[in-house]
């Protein structure tokens, strides 16, 4: 598997249907959140969104594979806000119907489609070409995201059963930017390809 798994991953029809379905997911995800940015103050609307501006990171990504050219920074905000937002999906879906909220087929295409989001993140460690310093910019943004949604309240609305539950949310959504950015440094570390490999 070593040997064909990466070739399949960069090869341009992969490439080209990943890239068609992240952009038509974070257009559906933007106009999710319609309700909730027609109440969001305007200096606060690239907070609010969290996910799909997590798949828009991605498709710009994909785009750039595509073109033959990386983006390092941009790989690097991708894969940390995709396995952020896609665990932290199905984690608050699963807890809601923990909590009393009777799971119907949104709920579990949420599931399934967050889950997917931070598999996404982790399939291209071997190609991303992040450096220590786009890291840092990546936690920068990610914790500066936690503290817009948790300390000014404007984190993405979650069902009725966890609102008593928000600062609990606030705590183990930074925890998860914390794992999220150390399982991207671990894994760029320890998956990394030649530059050329793929391409």
């Amino acid at each position: 598997m070593k040997f064909w798994f990466p070739y399949i991953l960069m090869n341009k029809s992969f490439l080209s249907a990943l890239f068609v379905i992240n952009f038509l997911g974070t257009l559906y995800g933007y106009y999710w959140y319609e309700s909730q940015l027609m109440q969001t103050p305007w200096y606060f609307l690239p907070f609010v969104p969290d996910s799909p501006t997590a798949s828009l990171f991605f498709t710009i990504v994909l785009g750039f594979f595509l073109a033959g050219k990386r983006w390092p920074l941009m790989e690097a905000l991708a894969s940390v806000t995709l396995i952020k937002y896609g665990l932290w999906a199905v984690v608050m879906n699963l807890a809601a119907g923990a909590a009393g909220t009777e799971l119907n087929y949104l709920h579990w295409m949420l599931i399934f489609s967050h889950g997917g989001m931070a598999v996404q993140g982790c399939l291209y460690f071997p190609f991303y070409r992040i450096k220590t310093w786009h890291l840092v910019c990546t936690a920068v943004w990610t914790i500066h995201n936690d503290i817009i949604d948790y300390v000014f309240n404007m984190h993405p609305w979650v069902s009725q059963s966890l609102n008593a539950y928000i600062p609990q949310i606030g705590y183990f959504t930074f925890l998860l930017s914390l794992f999220s950015l150390l399982l991207v440094w671990v894994g760029n570390k320890n998956f990394h390809l030649s530059h050329d490999n793929g391409l």
